[in-house]
């Protein structure tokens, strides 16, 4: 029977050679997942390398960073300390996600990120609790260039096991255990009271779920691009499907350069082609405004 070890390096394998990419670069923090992950790719793809992101978030974060990359170096992975500095808006998870993608983020390849069945599940309860829409409920792709996720098949009880099985010590970060983040509550308290309630099998569940429905709207998505660059006309677009519809609405708001699309700001742009009473304009994101004139939809920057 294979063991926790087979299983991710089996998982690796298989989106390595779906992916085949010219270089791999593994994410690495210090915890079971990523670890497990850096000791797969080294015993795969002798050339990779290791990036550990400090957000400089808690004392002696440096000394935590250094170790993790003397871990991958002892696995045979080029590794290095990545320094950033968390700051901005939306919280901060949102502001220390933007500050570690930017630091990770290659000039060629891919960076491989230690995202499990159970990171998954958790994302598409996020979504569902939001009601962010179907984009957030189908969750996280397996490879969304540069970014590639080949565990999201593999739970997290298996990472922790290869790593206890290769003898590599685990960190564990105080912010997976703090009440105060969202994810924390999702993880300790929703997610095994659900498991409890419903028998066992939710985050294998979730996680299908999101597949299922990733391809759904990867089929709309591509029944949208046959209208890139039109939809500004409205009657180009008025009778198609309002899932169809609200998509090309989307990429063409996309093209024209609105940034951080919700669900609610695409549901007032569409009512300006579906629910027409000659209301006004629709503030987006980034300064922009969208309104409805002789028949087509304009972008244009909030006087």
């Amino acid at each position: 029977m294979n063991g926790p070890v087979a299983e991710i390096r089996t998982a690796v394998r298989r989106f390595l050679d779906e992916v085949r990419p010219e270089h791999v670069t593994v994410a690495v923090s210090g915890g079971a997942d990523s670890l497990a992950l850096a000791a797969a790719v080294a015993r795969l793809v002798p050339s990779a390398s290791a990036v550990v992101v400090d957000h400089q978030l808690q004392p002696g974060s440096g000394d935590v960073a250094l170790k993790a990359a003397r871990q991958c170096s002892e696995l045979g992975l080029v590794a290095r300390v990545e320094p950033v500095f968390v700051e901005g808006g939306g919280g901060p998870e949102a502001a220390a996600r933007k500050a570690r993608y930017a630091a990770l983020k290659p000039s060629s390849g891919v960076v491989l990120l230690g995202h499990t069945l159970d990171d998954q599940a958790e994302t598409v309860l996020l979504g569902l609790g939001r009601g962010s829409g179907p984009r957030s409920i189908a969750g996280m792709r397996a490879f969304d260039a540069p970014w590639g996720r080949p565990l999201l098949g593999v739970s997290r009880a298996v990472t922790r096991a290869a790593c206890a099985e290769q003898g590599i010590a685990v960190w564990e970060d105080p912010h997976n255990l703090d009440p105060s983040f969202t994810r924390v509550r999702l993880r300790t308290e929703v997610l095994p009271l659900l498991e409890n309630v419903l028998q066992g099998g939710v985050a294998s569940s979730l996680a299908r779920t999101a597949a299922q429905l990733r391809e759904d709207c990867d089929a709309l998505d591509s029944l949208a691009e046959a209208f890139a660059g039109d939809c500004c006309a409205v009657d180009d677009i008025a009778e198609l499907p309002a899932a169809l519809r609200r998509r090309v609405v989307r990429a063409w708001l996309i093209d024209e350069g609105v940034p951080e699309l919700s669900d609610s700001h695409l549901r007032r742009v569409d009512a300006l082609v579906s629910e027409w009473r000659g209301q006004g304009g629709v503030w987006l994101p980034g300064g922009f405004v969208v309104r409805r004139a002789h028949g087509r939809l304009v972008v244009e920057p909030q006087s």
